[in-house]
């Protein structure tokens, strides 16, 4: 097999689990069913960003909707650009009432 074929095969890899493009958060959002437990790459400008002792959280905003962001790693600043990697999790459920949130990726 070619490098370029290997390559090719890496790059469509890469496009179906989500990882290389960006997943639109509202898709995310419409039908958080089907991304719960799924590797997904958000991008948007961050929004309420919070370090709280061992919590840190910011919040993903795309335009088409937002996502919490846990994460290990320092929390960027707010109205910075950024994309991440991360699990989507149904965190709680009650009703109407629904949170989301991406674990991002180390």
């Amino acid at each position: 097999m070619t490098l370029r074929r290997l390559w090719l095969i890496a790059v469509l890899g890469s496009l179906a689990c989500g990882t290389l493009l960006a997943t639109r958060i509202g898709d995310i959002r419409a039908d958080p069913r089907h991304f719960d437990g799924r590797v997904v790459t958000v991008k948007g400008e961050v929004r309420r960003p919070a370090n709280l002792l061992l919590l840190r959280t910011y919040v993903v905003a795309d335009g088409t909707g937002e996502i919490t962001v846990v994460t290990e790693r320092a929390v960027p600043r707010g109205g910075e650009r950024v994309r991440v990697q991360g699990l989507v999790k149904q965190a709680f459920a009650v009703g109407n009432t629904e949170m989301l949130v991406l674990v991002e990726k180390r």
